[in-house]
């Protein structure tokens, strides 16, 4: 006897939509979840058993599958394959994903509210979600909240967790804000850390900062060859002056050697 298997009949990656369309607030919002995931990829970059989506659509309830569930602006997956077909992931859908959920999910605030302390929160922590970010920069206190929230999931509740950068244990690294350099522009950034507090850096900033190093050499090699010539010129200049004197006083019957 055949079994019956509902899950042979719920709809795949192929054909499910991969986001909602809504458009991003401004280029930040795909840039933050953008330097993580280089960052992630420069550290783990032997690693096969994570993903990272950005902007991309989750599906987790069978019932409802015409849109995606959330579409949060990043999240982070750990043992699941980097890559699961030749194209790469359409959506994440947890049907085929061994319903394993995201571990870590973030979302910027907009202009326009999009329920991040309510609605979302609440499908995040349905979802299983263990950490759920908000990074609230330019709204927070329209909102009256922080600027950078971080919660876990504890019995099916998201509490708030105070400290940061914030250690989560579960993905081996911690997530805090930082002043850094991404896509040559200075500003504040979320950044990965490690259990030292020590900031994880991309290929990019370490690039910029070497360059720095490089030109600050530059210029005292510069400013040493200035000195050294300056030098030169004052050396040249006394035994030029010395010079003159000696014809002076050749000029005048005496010999500079009986002095």
């Amino acid at each position: 006897m055949v079994q019956y298997n509902p899950l042979q009949y719920l709809p795949t990656a192929e054909e499910l939509p991969d986001s909602d369309d809504t458009p991003v607030d401004n280029e930040i919002q795909n840039l933050i979840p953008n330097l993580l995931l280089a960052v992630l990829s420069l550290a783990w970059g032997d690693s096969q058993d994570w993903f990272f989506g950005i902007d991309m659509g989750i599906h987790y309830l069978y019932q409802q599958v015409r849109q995606p569930t959330l579409v949060p602006d990043g999240f982070l997956s750990l043992g699941v394959p980097r890559r699961n077909h030749e194209r790469g992931r359409l959506s994440y859908v947890l049907w085929e994903e061994n319903n394993i959920p995201p571990i870590w999910a973030l979302e910027i605030v907009s202009k326009k509210p999009g329920g991040e302390y309510d609605e979302k929160l609440t499908k995040y922590a349905q979802l299983g979600v263990l950490y759920y970010t908000i990074y609230n920069p330019d709204y927070w206190r329209r909102d009256q909240h922080d600027p950078f929230e971080i919660y876990r999931l504890v019995e099916g509740e998201y509490i708030r967790q105070t400290g940061e950068p914030f250690w989560m244990p579960e993905v081996g690294l911690a997530i805090g804000r930082g002043i850094g350099t991404y896509e040559r522009w200075t500003r504040e950034w979320l950044y990965w850390y490690d259990w030292n507090q020590e900031r994880l850096s991309i290929a990019e900033e370490i690039l910029f900062h070497e360059r720095q190093r490089a030109e600050q050499e530059r210029q005292r090699a510069e400013q040493e060859q200035q000195r050294a010539e300056q030098e030169q010129q004052r050396a040249d200049q006394l035994e030029q002056q010395l010079k003159d004197l000696i014809t002076k006083l050749r000029k005048r019957g005496i010999d500079p050697s009986s002095l």
